[in-house]
C-alpha cells in the first residue's frame, strides 16, 4: 500500500513537471482558444447590429466553395524565360489581378446562385398554399346581423 503512494506521489510530480516545462505551450493554446471566442463574439455582436451582414457571410461562405488562384512557373511564348502566370478554374492569367477578378466574379455568382435558390424553395412553398376561401357578402335578408 505505501508503494503504490509513493508511485502515485511520483507520477504527480512527473505530471506537474512535465506541465511547468511545457506550460508556455499549453497557456499559448489557451490564448488562441479565448481569441478566436472573442472574435467570434464581436463577429456575432456586428451580426445583430449590421443589417447586410447576411450578404458578407454568404459571400464568405462562397468564398471558401471556390479554389484559390494557383501559382505556377510557366515559359514565356516569345523570350522562352520563365515567367509567373495564375492559374484559376483551368485558366492560365497573366496577371494576378486578372484572376483575382476572374475568382471574385465566380464568388459571387455562387452567392448570386444561394440567394436564387432562396427564394425558389420559398417562393415555391408560398404557392403551393392553398387560397383562402372567403365569406360570401352578408345580404341584408339574413336575419343575422
Amino acid at each position: 500500500m505505501m508503494l503504490l503512494n509513493l508511485l502515485t506521489l511520483l507520477a504527480a510530480f512527473v505530471a506537474a513537471a512535465i506541465g511547468y516545462r511545457f506550460r508556455a505551450r499549453i497557456f499559448a493554446v489557451f490564448r488562441r482558444f479565448e481569441a478566436r471566442n472573442a472574435a467570434r463574439r464581436m463577429e456575432e455582436f456586428r451580426a445583430l447590429t449590421d443589417r447586410d451582414h447576411h450578404y458578407r457571410q454568404t459571400i464568405a461562405i462562397a468564398e471558401e466553395q471556390v479554389e484559390p488562384v494557383s501559382k505556377i512557373t510557366a515559359r514565356d511564348e516569345r523570350t522562352g524565360q520563365p515567367v509567373p502566370r495564375y492559374v484559376f478554374l483551368g485558366e492560365t492569367y497573366a496577371d494576378l489581378k486578372e484572376a483575382e477578378a476572374a475568382r471574385y466574379r465566380e464568388v459571387i455568382s455562387k452567392a448570386r446562385e444561394f440567394y436564387i435558390d432562396l427564394d425558389r424553395v420559398f417562393l415555391s412553398r408560398r404557392r403551393r398554399r392553398e387560397p383562402t376561401v372567403e365569406a360570401p357578402p352578408r345580404s341584408e335578408t339574413d336575419g343575422n346581423r
